[in-house]
């Protein structure tokens, strides 16, 4: 009787450990494809795969995961992009194709859901989400100013005209970057997204004038 008792208690095994990275990798996709509102803590479950007491002990609330998970997305792709525009070896206009080549890559790789996540979870928020909102409106802002710097650490290099104005240029790409996102939503290809971007370059000599 003990022995058959062992037995049982070996095969259970040790308690499954909790993923933390994996999870926030799951509850990224289902926040980036449905958006916030859309997504449930059950749904969040189901696809995480962990128990509900498991998340609420980790993140709190849906709140705390969607927080967790916007940070999870900015280290793992958004910084990765924008590292791009701070490459010394290259010159303004090769780091700016580099940045806006990296991030239509990003918005068409199959392995996630398209567009940004930052926009499209953003583009469906409820007033109810005043919070998730506001976090979401600060990041948007962050990548404005990392563009302002970048724009103007080359303006101090000569590689912009004295007089042009970084803040306005920053709003432009942000303009684009937005819409290259929309785009790729609607099943817009890596080539449509080129094009885009080529033509944003092409125009670039102009729009960089004071």
């Amino acid at each position: 009787m003990s022995t058959d008792a062992s037995i049982i208690k070996k095969s259970r095994g040790r308690p499954k450990v909790f993923d933390r990275e994996a999870a926030l990798d799951k509850a990224m996709a289902l926040f980036w494809q449905h958006g916030y509102e859309a997504t449930s803590m059950a749904h969040l479950v189901e696809a995480t795969g962990a128990k509900a007491p498991t998340l609420y002990a980790e993140f709190t609330n849906k709140e705390g995961l969607f927080r967790a998970v916007l940070d999870h997305y900015i280290a793992r792709f958004a910084e990765k992009h924008e590292a791009c525009l701070f490459c010394e070896d290259r010159t303004l206009e090769e780091a700016l194709e580099d940045y806006l080549f990296t991030v239509a890559k990003r918005f068409t790789d199959k392995d996630t859901p398209s567009g940004c996540f930052i926009i499209c979870t953003s583009s469906v928020l409820a007033a109810a989400s005043d919070d998730i909102a506001a976090t979401i409106k600060a990041r948007h802002a962050m990548q404005e100013e990392t563009l302002v710097r970048f724009l103007e650490l080359r303006q101090q290099k000569g590689e912009l005209p004295a007089d042009s104005d970084a803040r306005a240029l920053a709003k432009y790409l942000c303009c684009i970057i937005q819409g290259m996102s929309v785009s790729s939503r609607e099943n817009a290809s890596y080539e449509d997204l080129l094009s885009i971007v080529k033509t944003t370059l092409r125009l670039w000599p102009e729009l960089k004038k004071g």
